[in-house]
């Protein structure tokens, strides 16, 4: 009896445990917290906050300054440092076939940062569209008035080469300029600038228009920017990380220091008029007319347009910006859609 009494005990004590399991778990049904026990709705709390370019979730305040930075796009330079934390990088060709970046940060910020090029001055509209910090080495006629009349609050190599910029040794000039981010706020204590001021917000899809998402087959893009292929990359769609890789002269593009992927989720490609306009092949870039321009997302390509909203580049479909899938974004600024890109479904 004693026996028997202590396998009961055993099996009241087991259903005891799976009732408040039970009261536990609270599945949802229809996107609601339900409590299986209650029967009762419960509020799912949504994170209050989110970053201005990614439109990620936080349940910390996402303000405060992005942080622009011109990123050298040589051969010799890669791989870069930063690349892979960066929010938002536009793609435009410098001289001749070689192409630089402007990295944008806000919702973190890389240790280290570079090799940092010389500034273009449509680099720099870029940077002001956003009301960020621009950081360059060097510069071009154009962009040294701009940059000396006060245009934008901005940080060079040319006066802080050695204090705020370092020179790596395992590169040659000027492929090997860099800055840590240590280094960008102690330029801003020097200059009196403020870290206060945040971007504007783009437009994000919710996770239930992901799910929608429409479009033509795009899980390959090449982009040519020159026969030569010096700046030529390819954009290719990860399915188990819902994600897009990068790919430079065939290599994976990725960072430096860590070694870890730049992985994107929405390519933006727009068509915008260029002009040769001196003997050095420097370029006159059109970013404000807007234009034709192609929008990857989800392994899935819809043809669209850009516009020039108060200093930034956004799609649009239908006179409306479209939004994008929240997370990192690469803008490639090419002469001709018909000619620069391709992709598989096409």
């Amino acid at each position: 009896m004693k026996k028997w009494a202590i396998v009961a005990a055993a099996f009241l004590m087991l259903l005891t445990g799976c009732s408040e399991k039970k009261s536990v778990e609270k599945p949802k049904e229809n996107g609601k917290v339900v409590d299986h026990v209650t029967g009762q709705e419960e509020e799912h709390q949504e994170p209050a906050y989110s970053y201005p370019l990614t439109g990620k979730k936080s349940e910390e305040k996402t303000d405060g300054r992005a942080v622009a930075v011109m990123i050298n796009n040589h051969p010799k330079a890669r791989p870069q440092s930063g690349l892979n934390k960066a929010d938002l990088i536009y793609e435009i060709l410098a001289e001749g076939d070689v192409t630089r970046f402007l990295a944008v940060f806000q919702s973190e910020m890389p240790v280290n940062i570079g090799p940092v090029r010389s500034a273009r001055d449509y680099y720099i509209e870029l940077a002001k569209g956003l009301k960020a910090l621009f950081i360059a080495h060097g510069y071009s006629p154009e962009a040294k008035k701009m940059l000396e009349s006060n245009y934008i609050d901005n940080i060079n190599g040319i006066a802080y080469d050695g204090t705020l910029f370092k020179r790596s040794t395992s590169r040659k000039a000027p492929h090997n300029s860099y800055i840590t981010y240590e280094n960008v706020l102690k330029g801003v204590e020097l200059k009196n600038y403020s870290m206060d001021e945040t971007p504007p917000s783009f437009h994000f899809l919710t996770e239930e228009q992901q799910t929608a998402l429409t479009g033509s087959e795009a899980k390959i893009i090449k982009v040519t920017y020159s026969k030569r292929g010096t700046s030529n990359s390819t954009y290719e769609f990860d399915p188990s990380l819902g994600k897009y890789k990068r790919f430079s002269g065939g290599e994976l593009t990725i960072d430096l220091d860590s070694k870890e992927p730049v992985l994107l989720d929405n390519i933006f490609i727009i068509e915008a008029e260029h002009k040769v306009i001196d003997s050095e092949g420097r370029r006159e870039i059109d970013l404000a007319t807007g234009g034709k321009a192609y929008l990857f997302q989800m392994g899935k390509v819809n043809e669209i347009t850009w516009e020039n909203k108060e200093g930034r580049i956004i799609p649009v479909k239908d006179g409306n910006e479209v939004p994008l899938v929240p997370g990192k974004t690469w803008v490639n600024v090419v002469p001709r859609l018909s000619e620069s890109v391709s992709f598989d479904g096409q």
